[in-house]
């Protein structure tokens, strides 16, 4: 499987000919799901869900699909009917040739004065890729590569490294790193590879790796 890393929380997944795309947000790059056979989202902020994003996505491909939650499934059901599909923890799914598991249902806090949204993670083949949104979430399954949010407003670099700790992946990629900025890298690099006890890298936009 051909993992290329997309700007911030985007990541696009390919094998056998097809196109597995998670979280075209509005910090990925414009076409970041155009060409994609299936889409997934993990929930509905704007760097994680864009709208447009998504309808250009299905626009180009008739045959496209999304698989989401449901507070996003709901914005785009109607306009393609039978092709935006709700998913929930411990649902399974196949996409585009890829199976697919839900694990997860809440966002991470990020104030307690602010309420916590749905949110999802999805586990892709067996346990080849783990993407979980905007939440420390531990699947009940091995992980191995785990796409691991480095910077966001609800996380520290302790909770971070902790959280590779209790995965346990073979290997850790950035991702949520649109607001790490290049002077501050080396520092979550160096800390995360020292303690997070697993191979620990990140790949620049538009970089792959074969998983």
């Amino acid at each position: 499987m051909k993992l290329t890393k997309k700007s911030h929380a985007c990541v696009r997944l390919e094998k056998d000919g097809r196109t597995l795309v998670l979280d075209p947000g509005g910090f990925s790059e414009e076409d970041a799901a155009v060409g994609a056979d299936a889409i997934l989202v993990t929930h509905e902020h704007p760097d994680h869900f864009d709208e447009g994003r998504l309808r250009a996505a299905l626009d180009a491909d008739p045959a496209a699909e999304i698989w989401t939650l449901k507070s996003v499934a709901d914005q785009l059901a109607a306009a393609f009917p039978g092709r935006v599909h709700t998913v929930g923890h411990g649902d399974t799914f196949t996409a585009a040739g890829f199976d697919v598991q839900v694990h997860g249902e809440l966002h991470a806090v990020i104030h307690p004065d602010i309420p916590r949204i749905t949110n999802v993670g999805f586990l892709v083949d067996g346990s080849k890729v783990f993407h979980p949104g905007d939440a420390l979430t531990v699947p009940d399954h091995p992980v191995e590569t785990l796409m691991l949010p480095v910077m966001a407003p609800w996380n520290k670099i302790s909770e971070v490294i902790d959280y590779v700790r209790e995965v346990k992946p073979r290997r850790a990629y950035d991702i949520h790193d649109a607001l790490l900025t290049d002077l501050a890298r080396p520092i979550y690099d160096s800390q995360i590879g020292a303690l997070g006890g697993a191979d620990h890298q990140r790949l620049a936009p538009g970089a792959s790796a074969d998983v």
